[in-house]
């Protein structure tokens, strides 16, 4: 459900597109396999440890293929300061061994495959459609969730509700570009604890800096 009218709602992705027109991936990746696994290791840590993680596996390990024939404790080793490491790394040789055996070393580009693999969910498989296969969607992580329910582009009690929110309100055309400036902004000023709101070109709109309005809009 959406707080904002519409009117509103079209000047706050114009305000983001202005903000943010950069605004993509953070995860460093050369190739769809390497993006679904950086997206993969990305659960709960940063994208900072990740791409320094990554950086050393790629190297050594840069396809599924490659990866498939690693031991548990030799991939640990070198995604040890990331969290759930161990997880992480069961997760990431089974979907290696089932994307080399099962589609001849490439990721599909199905969502229904895709979150059938070990540690991909409906974030993960959002996020590979629209940054390895160009297509539009809208994956919401905890930077999303926040900062949409706050601003009032959505009101929702949930990451899926508010994904599937978001679907309405924002023009298809642009979800995978608001997926990214809202994450930008959210780490960049609309943080958890003590959010930049007077620095922030959405002050006059957002619904957390103006919640007196929230009735009028």
């Amino acid at each position: 459900m959406a707080i904002l009218k519409k009117k509103k709602v079209s000047e706050v992705v114009g305000l983001l597109e202005e903000m943010y027109p950069e605004a993509g991936s953070e995860l460093r990746y050369g190739s769809v396999f390497q993006l679904l696994a950086a997206v993969v290791l990305s659960a709960q840590a940063t994208d900072k440890s990740v791409n320094q993680a990554t950086e050393v596996l790629f190297a050594q390990y840069p396809d599924a293929k490659s990866i498939s024939g690693m031991e548990e404790e030799e991939l640990q080793n070198i995604i040890k300061s990331i969290g759930l490491y161990k997880t992480k790394s069961r997760n990431i040789i089974k979907l290696a061994r089932i994307i080399n055996e099962e589609y001849g070393g490439e990721v599909p580009g199905d969502y229904d495959k895709l979150i059938k693999l070990p540690g991909v969910g409906r974030k993960t498989a959002n996020v590979v459609l629209a940054n390895g296969f160009g297509e539009q969607r809208i994956a919401v992580d905890t930077h999303v969730f926040r900062v949409a329910n706050r601003i009032g582009l959505v009101d929702e009690p949930d990451v899926l509700k508010t994904e599937l929110s978001l679907m309405n309100v924002l023009p298809e055309n642009k979800w995978t570009k608001m997926h990214h400036a809202l994450i930008w902004h959210g780490r960049r000023v609309c943080y958890a604890r003590r959010p930049q709101c007077s620095d922030c070109r959405l002050s006059e709109i957002c619904l957390y800096t103006r919640p007196q309005q929230k009735t009028e809009r």
